[in-house]
């Protein structure tokens, strides 16, 4: 994998040559701390390209104030030829202006990387474990699912261009009460599908018609051999048909939305292959499940309680409120005891994991954490484990939310939305705030052709810059590199903003946050219509001038290379750079 440096990680190499120059010197002592040294763009772009809080870190350590050892700092910045200022500000930082060079420098290394531009070894080869989606196979996928499934989906890519080697997993809940369920609301469509009048669907089952093309599929294998008999003797074989099915449809509405796994992990195998027991077993051996009685429910009175010994882990040793059970009193795994057991096999395979949940599951989140922390400690290895919460979206239609029940069947499917509005606006919209924030999707405004509308807004961006290369074609122009000394000031904002890709896919990916990167593109975007619309008023700012082919060259060069960086930026996000709106 090609890897590109960010601009600002090579400046802080300098920065760092500077503050070892003067250890050698005997004005820092020698092994000063620089952990906390940056460089980063200043929060103000009229005060420079880069900013250096050093004096500030390490004028304790030298025994100075900031702004007399920043002054040494200086000294040294400035003899760099790429460094065309360095000035002092405040009581100590140190704001550095560098010359036009370095930025189209940067404009040729986009262009000489092209889809690489912005890829990182950071991850270093890390093995992370991303579970997302992990929908019980009951029904097919609606919105309920949808943010979760973009939000883990786009995070893997965004770890794998890191650096990451990303094992993409599904979780498949086979082995609830709900599987009953289903099975036994097959049963009802299979019984239907042969002929037989059933009726209303009885409360608490599934009454969905999705649930008819299972009935048919069981019906056309199976004919009448299970009409009229015991339960007993059909239970399992169609939980095991249902499921199948409906894991064949959720594949197909992921795949709408351009999301395939790796991996889908079934949780009636795991306990099947007795991987609970193995893990009850592991923890006994090392002290942190024990048989004891779980305290009496506090607050309101339960008249029927009784106290039960039960296997307990011992999730306070890591921070959790109580242990936690992980058999029940009849011997059957807890929900805990068994993703217990299937985040110990993860474990196996993976150097670090990463669920993605609903809103809805904050409340397991100490225990399962506790429970990997137990297992590094176990295995004496730290395992990175982290849960990205992620809230529903409030889906709107005729001002009006879209009730969905999985139960009832009256839900607004994936594959719904994707018909009616494209997959590209999906996921980005589902990426266009926090994933731990509350989000409506209103279905006029995310087909807006405006700038209030983010996922418009970039493409069209990328959509512009292809139709000016197609008219430049038309008038005999081509994109040159021969005269980028000619750009100016306009231009070099441009490219100072284009040139934070790489900066943003570093901190998007350490912070496990993919929603930074639909920000970052949308004011790529927005910087990018601005350079455009400054040609309305001034034909000299145009990027097509037809006096001046030159200039024009220069400029559709740097178009290209914007345009560039927004389809990498588009392609983590799994969302498509069009070529015309």
């Amino acid at each position: 994998m090609t890897e590109t440096q960010t601009l600002y990680a090579a400046y802080a190499a300098k920065v760092d040559a500077v503050l070892a120059a003067l250890e050698s010197e005997g004005v820092l002592p020698a092994g000063s701390d620089r952990h906390n040294v940056s460089v980063e763009p200043p929060r103000d772009a009229s005060h420079g390209d880069l900013a250096t809080n050093a004096a500030m870190v390490l004028a304790k350590q030298a025994k100075t104030n900031p702004r007399a050892l920043a002054e040494k700092i200086v000294e040294k910045l400035v003899a760099d030829p790429m460094v065309a200022s360095a000035e002092i500000a405040g009581p100590g930082f140190i704001n550095l202006r560098l010359q036009s060079q370095v930025w189209l420098d940067e404009v040729a290394a986009i262009a000489a990387l092209g889809g690489d531009y912005g890829k990182s070894n950071m991850g270093e080869g890390r093995r992370v474990n991303v579970e997302y989606v992990s929908a019980n196979p009951t029904g097919p996928m609606h919105m309920g699912h949808c943010r979760g499934a973009v939000v883990g989906d786009a995070l893997a890519s965004l770890l794998e261009f890191a650096g990451h080697k990303v094992i993409r997993e599904y979780y498949v809940n086979d082995a609830g009460s709900q599987v009953d369920t289903l099975a036994r609301s097959a049963h009802l469509r299979y019984r239907e599908a042969l002929g037989e009048d059933i009726g209303e669907i009885p409360e608490g089952m599934y009454p969905g018609d999705y649930l008819m093309p299972v009935g048919k599929r069981l019906a056309d294998k199976f004919d009448d051999k299970y009409v009229g008999k015991d339960e007993g003797e059909w239970l399992a074989l169609f939980k095991s048909e249902a499921v199948a099915a409906m894991m064949d449809q959720i594949r197909s509405d992921l795949a709408l939305l351009g999301i395939e796994h790796d991996v889908f992990s079934s949780e009636a195998e795991l306990q099947a292959a007795h991987k609970p027991e193995a893990a009850e077993q592991w923890l006994r051996g090392h002290d942190l499940v024990y048989d004891g009685v779980l305290e009496k429910p506090k607050g309101k009175v339960v008249e029927d309680w009784e106290p039960v010994e039960l296997p307990l882990f011992r999730s306070t040793r890591f921070g959790d409120d109580q242990d936690r059970p992980i058999r029940k009193s009849d011997g059957s795994w807890t929900y805990f005891g068994a993703d217990l057991a299937y985040h110990m096999q993860k474990a196996e395979d993976a150097d670090e994991l990463i669920d993605v949940w609903g809103a809805d599951h904050a409340g397991t989140v100490k225990r399962i954490k506790a429970a990997v922390a137990a297992l590094s400690q176990g295995q004496g290895k730290p395992i990175p484990f982290d849960v990205k919460l992620v809230q529903m979206v409030q889906l709107l239609r005729n001002g009006e939310p879209a009730k969905m029940s999985k139960r009832s069947g009256n839900f607004v499917t994936i594959a719904e939305m994707v018909e009616e509005v494209g997959k590209d606006v999906v996921r980005f919209s589902m990426l266009t705030r926090k994933p731990d924030a509350q989000m409506d999707f209103d279905f006029a405004k995310v087909v807006e052709t405006s700038k209030d509308n983010p996922v418009f807004y970039v493409q069209y961006a990328h959509a512009r810059i292809c139709s000016i290369l197609r008219k430049a074609a038309e008038e005999g122009i081509a994109p040159s590199d021969e005269n980028l000394s000619l750009l100016g000031e306009d231009e070099l904002a441009l490219v100072k903003q284009a040139a934070q890709f790489p900066r943003e896919v570093e901190a998007a990916a350490k912070a496990r946050e993919p929603h930074r990167i639909a920000f970052y593109l949308y004011d790529l975007a927005a910087a990018f219509h601005a350079f455009w619309n400054m040609g309305n008023d001034d034909p000299s700012k145009r990027v097509i001038i037809a006096d001046s082919p030159d200039v024009s060259a220069a400029r559709l060069f740097l178009s290209v290379q914007i345009g560039q960086v927004i389809r990498n930026g588009l392609a983590l996000l799994g969302v498509e750079a069009v070529e015309e709106l």
